[in-house]
C-alpha cells in the first residue's frame, strides 16, 4: 500500500481539518513553526504509535477529539478476516468511492498521556436498516440479524462471519450506500485493522535535531543485526565451543568444591557450581573508522549526519523486507550540515528510490537548492493564514510564486543562466554529453559542474507548466536558454513552435528545437547496445528510441510474453524506465566518435556552447 493523503485535526497547530496529498516524493516547504514537522510526527503517531500527549492537542480545539487520518492507494488484493477465509476490502465495503482506503485514528488527549479512543474507516458502506455495522457483531449476533431480515442461510457456512455478512448484503435489494464511519475496534472490524496493519508501509522518521554519532541507536541497530546474522551462521560451531568450555569450567568448579569439602564441609554444602555465558552477539560492537583510523564520531557534523542517514535507510529497508511492504522515509531538513553538492546528490538518491517503486519520500526543507530541483508537483507549501496552517500544492499556479517569496526558490545572486528543458531526463542527457565534450575541449562547459556551483539552474518545464515558468523567469534579469524536442517530423511544425517563436523574440532569451524526434535519437546504437546487445544497429531520426529499447530489453527475457501481446499501458511503463537508462547509462557510454557519428552537424555541441557563452 502507498500513502496518498494525510489529514490532521485538533493536533498541535492544526485546529480545523487540514489535508495534504502525498506523492512518491513530497517536499514540505515553509518557514519555521509553519507546521511541517507536525505532519511528519503525526504520521509517526499513526504508523508507529509514537507517544501523544496532552500538549499535542490544539489549544483552540477539542482535546478529546484529536484526529490523524491516512488515505492509502494500491491496496492488497485480499485480506483474511475469519478462519483463513479470504475477502477483499472492497467486498467488505471498507473503501471510499474512489477505491482508496481511509483510516482515521481518534485520540483523547484530556489526560497527560493521550490514548486512542476510536479507530474507523471512512468508506462507502451500506446504511439501510439492519445491514450497517455488521463488522462489529459477534457471530451469534450476525445470525440473529440475518434471521430478523429473513435471510435464508441454507448453503452458507455459518461458522464464518464473512459469509454471513455477504448473505445479508446480498439479500437486501437497496443497501443505501453512503460515506460512513465503519468501526475497526471490535470483532471483524478489529480483524480488518489487524490485517491492514500487515500491509502498511514501514514509516521511518529521521528528525533534524537528533544526535549524529555512530553510537546512535539508529546507527547501531543495523550493525547489531549484522552481528546477529553472522553469529547465527556459525551457531553450531560456537555452541559446540560453549559446551566444551562450560563442561571444563564445571569440572574445575566441582573439583574446587571437593577441596573445600575437605576443609569446611558446611561451606561446601552451600555451594552449587553454575557456569553462565553471555550471548555471542553481545561480545561484539561495531564502529566506523576511516582509512586513517579516525572514528566517525570525530569527523565533521555533515559527514556524521550523512553516514547516520544511510544507517537509517538500511534499518528501514530491513524492516520493510521483513514485512514484505513498502517504506516511507520521512526526513527533516536533509540539507542540514550538507554541502550543496551533497544536497543535490541526496535529492537524486531520493528520486531514484521513488522511481524504483519501493519507497515514498517525505522531506521538509528551508533551502532553495532542493525545492527548485524537484518537480513542482512534489512541492507543498505550508503557510500561516489567520493563525492556522494553510496548504498550497505545487501543481497550483499561485504556489510557485508563493514559494519564491517564502524561500527565494530562484535566488539570482549567483545564477548566470536558466536552462529550460522538457523533463528531468533531458537534464541528465545534457549534463553527461557536456561532460564528454568538456573533457575533449575545456572551452565547452561542464553543465553538471555549473549546476553544482550555482551558476546554472535547470528548469524542467513540462508541458503544463511551461508558460508559467517562463513568465516567472522573465522578471529575474538572467539569460534564458530553452530546448524542446521536435516530436513531429517535417513538414509538420515542431510541437512547441509557438513557444520557440516567443522565446526567441524576448530579449536575452533563445529557444532551440531538436532536428530529430527527441534527444534520445542522438545516442549512438553502440552506446545503447552496452545494455541491450539485441538493440537495432541503426536509429532513424524519428524512431521512438525508448520504446525500441523497452522492446529489446523485454525480448531478452525468455519467459516474458511476446512484445505484440503486451498492452499499451505496460509498454509505456517499460518505455519510461528505458528512457531513464538511455539518458543515464547509455549517455555515459557515449564516446566522442559516437557523438560525431550520431550528430554530424554538431547540433548538441552548439547548444552547449551557447549556454557556455552565458557562463
Amino acid at each position: 500500500m502507498k500513502l496518498a493523503e494525510i489529514k490532521v485535526q485538533n493536533y498541535r497547530g492544526y485546529g480545523a481539518e487540514a489535508s495534504i496529498p502525498i506523492d512518491d516524493l513530497t517536499i514540505l516547504i515553509g518557514r519555521n513553526d509553519a507546521g511541517k514537522s507536525t505532519i511528519l510526527e503525526a504520521l509517526d503517531v499513526f504508523f508507529n504509535d509514537a507517544p501523544i500527549e496532552k500538549e499535542d492537542a490544539c489549544v483552540n480545539g477539542d482535546c478529546r477529539d484529536v484526529r490523524i487520518t491516512c488515505v492509502f492507494r494500491d491496496l492488497p488484493p485480499s485480506i483474511v478476516l475469519d478462519e483463513q477465509h479470504p475477502t477483499t476490502l472492497h467486498d467488505e465495503y471498507l473503501v471510499r468511492p474512489d477505491g482508496c482506503l481511509e483510516i482515521c485514528r481518534v485520540f483523547n488527549c484530556a489526560a497527560a498521556k493521550g490514548k486512542q479512543s476510536r479507530i474507523f474507516a471512512r468508506a462507502q458502506h451500506p446504511t439501510a436498516e439492519g445491514v450497517s455495522g455488521l463488522h462489529g457483531l459477534k457471530i451469534t449476533e450476525l445470525k440473529a440479524r440475518a434471521r430478523g431480515l429473513g435471510v435464508v442461510l441454507t448453503g452458507v457456512n455459518q461458522t464464518i462471519k464473512t459469509e454471513i455478512r455477504r448473505a445479508i448484503w446480498a439479500h437486501v435489494e437497496d443497501l443505501q450506500m453512503a460515506l460512513s464511519e465503519v468501526d475497526l475496534a471490535a470483532e471483524s472490524g478489529k480483524a480488518a485493522w489487524d490485517q491492514i496493519q500487515l500491509h502498511l508501509p514501514v514509516y521511518a522518521l529521521f528528525k533534524s535535531d537528533r544526535a549524529s554519532t555512530d553510537q546512535d541507536g539508529e546507527a547501531q541497530d543495523p550493525m547489531k543485526a549484522a552481528i546477529k546474522e553472522v553469529v547465527k551462521s556459525h551457531e553450531v560451531q560456537l555452541n559446540s565451543l560453549v559446551d566444551q568450555v562450560k563442561s571444563e569450567l564445571e569440572r574445575v568448579a566441582r573439583k574446587t568444591v571437593d577441596k573445600i569439602q575437605e576443609m569446611n564441609p558446611g561451606l561446601a554444602s552451600s555451594l552449587n557450581p553454575q557456569v553462565k555465558n553471555k550471548n555471542w552477539d553481545s561480545l561484539f560492537s561495531v564502529s566506523l573508522t576511516g582509512d586513517e583510523g579516525i572514528s566517525i564520531n570525530k569527523r565533521g557534523s555533515g559527514t556524521r549526519r550523512l553516514v547516520l542517514l544511510n544507517f537509517f535507510r538500511a534499518k528501514a529497508e530491513d524492516a520493510a523486507t521483513a514485512r514484505h511492504s513498502g517504506v516511507i522515509y520521512a526526513i527533516e531538513e536533509p540539507e542540514t550540515s550538507q554541502h550543496p553538492n551533497h544536497q543535490l546528490m541526496l535529492l537524486d538518491a531520493f528520486q531514484e528510490l521513488c522511481d524504483s517503486g519501493k519507497a515514498q519520500i517525505l522531506l521538509t526543507t528551508h533551502t532553495p537548492t532542493l525545492a527548485r530541483k524537484a518537480k513542482r508537483e512534489a512541492l507543498r507549501l505550508i503557510t500561516q493564514a489567520n493563525g492556522a496552517p494553510h496548504i498550497m500544492n505545487g501543481s497550483e499556479d499561485a504556489t510557485l510564486l508563493a514559494i519564491k517569496d517564502t524561500l527565494g526558490v530562484l535566488p539570482d545572486h549567483d545564477v548566470k543562466v536558466f536552462v529550460g528543458v522538457e523533463g528531468k531526463w533531458d537534464i541528465e542527457f545534457l549534463k553527461r554529453i557536456s561532460s564528454l565534450l568538456h573533457h575533449a575541449d575545456p572551452a565547452i562547459p561542464d553543465l553538471a559542474g555549473a549546476e553544482r556551483n550555482g551558476t546554472l539552474v535547470f528548469i524542467p518545464l513540462g508541458g503544463s507548466s511551461m508558460e508559467l515558468w517562463t513568465s516567472r523567469l522573465a522578471g529575474l534579469d538572467r539569460p534564458e536558454v530553452y530546448f524542446t524536442d521536435r516530436d513531429d517530423p517535417p513538414p509538420n511544425s515542431p510541437k512547441y513552435a509557438a513557444h520557440l517563436i516567443a522565446w526567441n523574440q524576448r530579449p536575452n532569451s533563445s529557444g532551440y528545437c531538436t532536428n530529430k524526434r527527441e534527444l534520445e535519437n542522438y545516442l549512438h546504437p553502440h552506446a545503447i547496445q552496452t545494455i541491450a546487445p539485441n538493440f537495432p544497429l541503426s536509429i532513424a531520426d524519428f524512431d521512438d528510441v525508448p520504446l525500441l529499447l523497452a522492446e529489446a530489453l523485454h525480448s531478452t527475457n525468455p519467459a516474458a510474453p511476446t512484445w505484440s501481446t503486451v498492452v499499451d499501458t505496460k509498454r509505456k511503463e517499460k518505455a519510461s524506465r528505458a528512457k531513464r537508462r538511455l539518458n543515464q547509462e547509455c549517455a555515459d557510454a557515449m564516446t566522442l566518435p559516437m557523438l560525431r557519428a550520431s550528430d554530424p552537424s554538431n547540433e548538441i555541441e552548439g547548444w552547449i556552447r551557447t549556454i557556455g557563452s552565458h557562463l
